[in-house]
């Protein structure tokens, strides 16, 4: 099983954090993907979050009137999925492929002759 974060994202151009207004799930709740988790207010808006993921609830970030920032966790999901393990060839693969064409820097061949 894999531990997925949820961090609270940017729900507001200029705003450092969020208030929970309301939370929708309790600790040990299974939750699917987009169910309704917790209702978050700034000063501009009051937004609902969605689950990411599908799986059990392991950690809330705290109580109704609990300021939150953002990009802190604002939960903790377990999930049925494996967690993966990279070997360093799978890691450097997956490096090539993120940046197609770029090469490694060759040092220069001494001339010939």
């Amino acid at each position: 099983m894999a531990r997925f974060t949820f961090r609270l994202p940017d729900i507001g151009e200029g705003i450092s954090e969020a208030e929970i207004v309301a939370w929708h799930v309790k600790l040990g709740d299974r939750v699917e993907e987009d169910q309704s988790v917790a209702d978050m207010m700034t000063d501009k808006a009051t937004v609902e979050m969605e689950s990411p993921v599908s799986g059990t609830i392991v950690e809330l970030a705290g109580e109704v009137g609990d300021q939150v920032p953002i990009g802190s966790a604002l939960m903790v999901i377990e999930t049925d999925a494996v967690e993966d393990t990279v070997s360093p060839a799978t890691e450097e693969a997956v490096l090539e492929a993120e940046n197609p064409g770029v090469e490694e820097a060759q040092s220069p061949s001494p001339p010939v002759g």
